[in-house]
């Protein structure tokens, strides 16, 4: 825990000296259903995101189901409840798992968020603020279906990476998930990524069928970040309470999410409107608390 705090304390050091230089990408990650392996591909992406380089939190935002932690065969001692309840500050509830990655682990606290008070919301963006500059990315992996919560974070993040499979019900719940946010007259960054595919033939068909009703029913434009191939080595790694990125790194998974984790970056731009990184984040999300 010493070593785990001398390097969240060197975190600070350098992004404050850096903080105007940097800005954050705020990015959720979510599903239409359960079971697509969307939890499993959210820490996977941010282990790869970090090993090609890339300062990256993830934060498990999955209520009632949280198990980012479990993945990594890490219990973590604090999460968002205890911030939200002023017992830690957002640096403490930040926790070291494999390869030195930041998490933040779920928790009750997250249900507790759509019921603060005026103060407990100022004291909440005050401590999410803090985090302007010191990531690149910031993950928040949300629960599957279109609760209030997820929706919430869908609609004040910067971009939104829906998961998929190739089964029909998971190719049906993606799509609805997408028309029932836009319905909502907002504008979202959509992104689609096929796991679990049995070859790239399967993945491209999947991805096609929601591209294509998107565009000719939603007038949207939605782009495919890559396919993830079926691969035993995850279930394996899931067992083994291991990402499977790094039990197997050769795999065919592993190999998939590297190939997307580089087009992600690829795509990106630079963030310097007030409307975009933390500020915009925070900015949106309580907007909606109103």
């Amino acid at each position: 825990m010493t070593d785990q705090a001398q390097a969240l304390r060197k975190l600070v050091s350098v992004s404050e000296q850096k903080d105007d230089e940097r800005a954050t990408r705020i990015v959720t990650v979510t599903s239409g259903k359960g079971g697509v392996g969307k939890s499993n591909f959210s820490l996977n992406f941010a282990l790869t995101l970090q090993r090609q380089g890339h300062r990256v939190l993830i934060f498990d935002a999955d209520i009632g189901m949280a198990n980012i932690d479990v993945l990594m065969g890490f219990s973590a001692p604090y999460n968002l409840y205890h911030l939200l309840k002023r017992e830690k500050n957002i640096w403490e509830i930040i926790q070291q798992g494999p390869h030195g990655l930041h998490f933040i682990a779920g928790g009750s606290g997250f249900t507790d968020l759509l019921d603060l008070s005026s103060s407990e919301l100022d004291y909440f963006a005050e401590q999410i603020g803090k985090l302007h500059g010191h990531y690149d990315l910031i993950l928040f992996d949300t629960g599957a279906g279109l609760s209030k919560e997820t929706v919430r974070f869908i609609v004040s993040a910067q971009e939104t990476v829906v998961v998929t499979t190739p089964e029909p019900t998971s190719i049906t719940d993606a799509y609805a998930l997408i028309k029932m946010v836009t319905a909502m007259n907002h504008n979202v960054d959509f992104k689609l990524v096929v796991n679990r595919a049995a070859d790239a033939r399967e993945g491209k068909q999947t991805a096609d069928k929601i591209r294509l009703v998107a565009k000719q029913f939603l007038e949207l434009e939605i782009p495919v970040l890559g396919i993830v191939l079926d691969d035993a080595n995850v279930t394996k790694a899931v067992k083994k309470q291991v990402p499977f990125s790094l039990a197997y790194p050769g795999g065919d998974a592993a190999k998939g999410i590297d190939e997307i984790a580089r087009r992600f970056m690829d795509g990106s731009s630079a963030v310097t409107d007030t409307e975009s990184g933390i500020k915009g984040f925070i900015h949106r999300m309580f907007r909606l608390k109103k």
